[in-house]
């Protein structure tokens, strides 16, 4: 237990230690324990919703206090629907297939042997996030679901949510027969706590950040554990000239003003010149009046004439606030250049009624979600059936995009023979 600064290093190897044992038997668990470890940690999230909702609003009193910004405040803030929606994630992620175990690919070889591929639990997991506290109750099931153990470090700005949090998820454990260090929660903001979590080596497989860019920056520099990871969310929606122009206003305006403050969030909205005219003044009149600033170049300044003027560094900012970038492009082909040289490889949209235009972006945008005629906020894992996600991989390598299940398992060969020997 936690019991002073001095006590850091001690403390977070006392957890990796945990986590270590805890993992192995959570690796053999089978998939009916897991599940009934998800919707009991479910209705305790419930049963205990008025003591989460209280423990919430000390850390967003907090927040208002030291002057934390709407976006900021809107990520941290725990409200009963936002509850309902966390036990309803682990219910729909009990819901799920387990992959644990799942052989693929058997194919018998001329020896006679039969060679496949098995998922397999990654292990223990190290997870690293902010100021949304709905990331504990997410990261706890589909780690366990998928057979591992994990740890688990949000912001201080979220400590009393977090605890709460952990404290039904560590009640759901142990209703399910499961070690309740499965899911450790770090008790303390001490941020030397992140230094040891990114290095212990021996008892971490992986570190999944979850935060703003200097977080995950000063990971990628100090991390000596492989990572699951998206540095920037810089996301655009490209709205060709064979667009249907009320279709455009509808997927701009979701994709900017749902929410502000998401990665997937567009962040800035390219327009082919031949829709310009129509088109500009109907989405500009609805981002002014949701007072959305809009920072745009000399064509889209004609046509709103609210617009500033947007620099060059505009094009490559992931805002988190009600501020878009616009750039009318000639088409399709200056837009895939514009986002190659200014996108995250994050999520990015067209909208188009041209079947090979459409094609095309899917072929040529290289980033982890590249979506048809809908909202960049779709790119999510409950939105893509994963029941819920662990974070975003804009990585090329082991997962990619909404990292559900699958992504939090690997795959080792499993070879079935029947006496053979090789000559």
């Amino acid at each position: 237990m936690y019991s002073g600064s001095s006590d850091v290093a001690a403390y977070m190897l006392e957890l990796g230690k945990a986590a270590r044992a805890a993992a192995r038997e959570v690796a053999r668990a089978s998939t009916d324990v897991k599940n009934n470890a998800l919707r009991a940690m479910a209705m305790q999230i419930r049963s205990r919703a008025p003591a989460l909702l209280e423990a919430n609003r000390i850390d967003v009193d907090s927040a208002k206090q030291a002057g934390r910004d709407g976006a900021f405040v809107d990520r941290l803030t725990l409200t009963q629907s936002s509850l309902e929606q966390m036990a309803g994630g682990l219910e729909a992620v009990a819901a799920l297939d387990d992959p644990v175990g799942k052989i693929t690919g058997l194919a018998r070889r001329p020896t006679g042997i039969e060679v496949g591929r098995m998922r397999v639990p990654l292990g223990v997991i190290g997870i690293i996030y902010e100021s949304r506290p709905d990331v504990t109750a997410d990261a706890s099931g589909l780690c366990l679901k998928a057979g591992n153990a994990c740890i688990l470090r949000g912001g201080s700005e979220a400590l009393q949510s977090n605890q709460a949090i952990a404290a039904c998820v560590r009640a759901g454990l142990k209703a399910a027969g499961l070690p309740e260090t499965a899911v450790q929660v770090v008790a303390t903001a001490d941020r030397a706590a992140v230094s040891h979590l990114i290095t212990m080596h021996e008892y971490v497989d992986i570190i999944v950040p979850r935060g703003g860019k200097d977080l995950i920056e000063r990971l990628m520099r100090e991390s000596r554990i492989p990572m699951i990871k998206h540095l920037d969310g810089v996301c655009h929606l490209y709205v060709d000239d064979r667009a249907d122009p009320d279709m455009a206003v509808r997927l701009a305006d979701n994709a900017k003003t749902q929410r502000y403050g998401t990665c997937n969030t567009m962040e800035t909205l390219l327009v082919a010149e031949g829709i310009a005219a129509t088109f500009l003044p109907l989405i500009g009149k609805i981002f002014l009046e949701k007072s959305v600033e809009i920072r745009g170049d000399e064509t889209t300044r004609k046509h709103i004439k609210d617009a500033k003027p947007a620099t060059e560094k505009d094009y490559f900012t992931e805002w988190l606030a009600p501020i878009v970038s616009i750039r009318v492009v000639k088409g399709l082909d200056e837009a895939i250049a514009h986002i190659a040289k200014y996108g995250s490889q994050h999520t990015d949209a067209i909208v188009t009624g041209d079947r090979a235009r459409a094609e095309r972006f899917l072929r040529e945008v290289d980033s982890s979600s590249v979506i048809v005629n809908a909202s960049t906020r779709f790119a999510d894992g409950y939105e893509y059936g994963l029941g819920a996600e662990i974070g975003i991989s804009t990585d090329k390598l082991h997962a990619r995009g909404p990292v559900g299940l699958e992504g939090l398992t690997t795959q080792k060969y499993v070879v079935l023979g029947h006496g053979e020997v090789r000559s």
